[in-house]
């Protein structure tokens, strides 16, 4: 199997991160699965076929199943290598609102250990073998070839994407491509932590208020948050873009009338943590949620 693009040398120029579609169309030529993200750095959403599971495969991008949906609408499950299929409808029109190429590490035969802050990589580098590193936003991505489960929150600031999952396309990294070592491996396989998720002590951003509230009953806005819980604590893979969505979700809903408040943000926070997401990637998901809707 040659090296993916994704890890090989030789991309000279690419300082600066390509656009979405001729990036999409090399790192496939080379055998790594892609798909588009939109707004937010999040796969597009389920089509109307789709939603809900009625397609009677692959529902909230679990896993692979007998879905024939051609859309690009089941994230990391959707991922393809076909020219023809990224470049021709729906495909076509997605990459044209989307901000960023995303690929499948698993399907490629990589994992990639997600180092979200400096700790993180200073962590990294005194625990793990040397590989292709790739700068990201705030920390780095370690590329290994293998893969793995995929996992978040493996430890303060640490997350594994390899199978079921999807990583952002940041450019071609530095560095000679290291087998995945059985220190990564462990970070997934050990007990999970018993330690109890950060209670959110944050201040509640909402709207001006004083308008009409559209909510009929207090019931209404209990069973928004119960009904987002319930979906944050479901979910058994994509675990940053589900409490994006669901963040996203309460706050196009309830975010406007100054319903909601900090022991409801609160539940939502507990719920994500609990999932693994850690209280910095939960206050992220929450701010990018309200820098979409213009909250």
């Amino acid at each position: 199997m040659t090296q993916p693009t994704l890890i090989r040398r030789g991309h000279a120029g690419m300082s600066a991160l390509p656009e979405p579609l001729p990036a999409a169309l090399a790192l496939a030529a080379s055998g790594v699965p892609v798909l588009p993200l939109r707004r937010g750095k999040v796969p597009f959403g389920n089509c109307p076929t789709c939603a809900d599971n009625a397609c009677g495969g692959r529902p909230n991008m679990k896993a692979p199943g007998p879905c024939q949906c051609p859309g690009v609408c089941h994230a990391w499950a959707a991922a393809t290598t076909d020219p023809t299929v990224i470049v021709s409808p729906p495909w076509a029109a997605a990459w044209r609102r989307a901000v960023c190429v995303a690929y499948h590490p698993g399907a490629a035969g990589l994992t990639v250990v997600d180092l979200d802050d400096t700790d993180a990589v200073a962590w990294a580098r005194e625990t793990l073998p040397a590989t292709r590193t790739v700068a990201t936003t705030r920390g780095e991505h370690w590329i290994y070839r293998g893969t793995m489960t995929s996992h978040n929150a493996v430890r303060p600031g640490v997350d594994i994407k390899s199978s079921m999952s999807y990583a952002r396309y940041l450019g071609p990294g530095t560095g000679h491509l290291a087998d995945l070592p059985d220190a990564v491996r462990a970070l997934v396989d050990k007990k999970p932590s018993t330690a109890r998720p950060v209670p959110y002590a944050g201040a509640v951003p909402v709207g001006p208020g004083g308008g009409e509230c559209p909510h009929r009953t207090p019931a209404y806005l209990e069973r928004g948050i119960a009904m987002a819980e319930q979906r944050i604590t479901e979910a058994s893979s994509t675990i940053h873009a589900t409490v994006y969505r669901t963040f996203l979700a309460v706050l196009s809903t309830h975010g406007r009338c100054g319903c909601l408040t900090a022991a409801h943000v609160a539940r939502l926070f507990t719920a994500a943590q609990t999932k693994g997401e850690t209280l910095r990637h939960c206050t992220d998901a929450w701010t990018n949620a309200r820098t979409t809707l213009g909250l």
